[in-house]
């Protein structure tokens, strides 16, 4: 009986070498362009799976690692804010060591210099700065931001006053009067100023706006501690208070758009 066609192509084949790849239909169904550019249908980006069968289409990142960011500073915060004030309510050893360096530090600068950064924290100037800058992310578009915003603000007296009563910390400079820790000054400036530049970011860009509230507060909370307002931790307490809402309303200005006019 004669060999077949088939049969004398594979009678040389002796079984030890590797099978080769056949290009046929299995791969004609893979896109190519002419230009050499990679191909633009969803199945040309795909990240291959498992015994290299096609995978999924790789998920938008970032978002999951951002606010396990976030949540994971506002859980810090929360933990250092509680520790100071556990020291306040015992009179721990964390009281010298502020006792101390506000004794440096008071009187270091001119009152007159001092009381009028203090100053910088009162309601009257840093509610219409706020305000204007609430207005302004309202009008191009982003409600929602300002709104948060508005309500941190509002929550800075409901945070700050029943701490203020339960601790009843005396002041640097007035040793027989309470309600010292923590400071509202410093809360509230903190939260009008570096609210403000979240709402101005996507208009105004991230350094100035910044910069700003970096710079406002911080003199504020300077102003404090050099005229012996407020002792360096009822400060240190205000920021660490405030910071997990000022991340809430930086979270719901996240993906307005910057607006060209």
């Amino acid at each position: 009986m004669s060999e077949t066609a088939r049969s004398r192509e594979t009678g040389g084949d002796t079984g030890t070498g590797l099978p080769q790849r056949r290009t046929g239909h299995a791969f004609a169904h893979t896109p190519h362009r002419s230009d050499g550019r990679p191909p633009q249908t969803p199945r040309g980006v795909r990240q291959p799976g498992p015994g290299g069968r096609p995978g999924t289409i790789p998920p938008v990142p970032g978002r999951p690692a951002t606010l396990l960011g976030e949540l994971a500073v506002s859980a810090l915060c929360a933990v250092l804010f509680a520790l100071i004030t556990w020291q306040v309510l015992v009179r721990g050893p964390l009281l010298s060591w502020d006792g101390r360096l506000s004794a440096a530090l008071v009187r270091a600068v001119p009152d007159a210099v001092t009381e009028a950064l203090s100053d910088l924290g009162n309601v009257p100037v840093t509610l219409p700065v706020l305000l204007l800058a609430a207005g302004y992310a309202v009008r191009r578009g982003n409600r929602r931001g300002a709104a948060a915003a508005v309500v941190a603000m509002a929550l800075v007296p409901v945070l700050v006053v029943p701490v203020k009563a339960w601790t009843a910390r005396p002041g640097p400079l007035e040793p027989w009067a309470a309600g010292y820790f923590p400071s509202g000054h410093t809360a509230t400036a903190f939260v009008a100023y570096a609210g403000a530049a979240l709402l101005l970011r996507p208009y105004a860009g991230r350094v100035w706006p910044a910069a700003a509230a970096l710079v406002l507060t911080g003199a504020t909370a300077a102003g404090l501690v050099l005229r012996g307002f407020h002792w360096p931790l009822d400060v240190l307490a205000s920021l660490l208070m405030c910071t997990p809402l000022l991340l809430a309303v930086r979270r719901s200005c996240r993906g307005t758009r910057r607006s060209s006019g």
